[in-house]
């Protein structure tokens, strides 16, 4: 089972799987600094940029796996 959910927290995502950052970027969500990403959850924050947050955190999770 995945580590990351839709349902989490931008900022707890990042701070507890800095490795997410990557992901992050690479789907424009550049805002992890910024107001919103203190309140948002990931299927919030990929929904406001067109993203599937299903793909997200498939692949977050993936990139967690890859580095342990």
């Amino acid at each position: 089972m995945g580590k990351v959910t839709k349902d989490m927290g931008l900022l707890e995502i990042v701070q507890q799987y800095p490795e997410s950052l990557e992901v992050f970027a690479k789907y424009g969500l550049g805002c992890i600094g910024c107001a919103a990403a203190r309140f948002e959850n990931l299927e919030a924050g990929a929904k406001v940029h067109g993203v599937d947050p299903d793909v997200m955190v498939d692949e977050i999770n993936a990139l967690i796996e890859e580095n342990n």
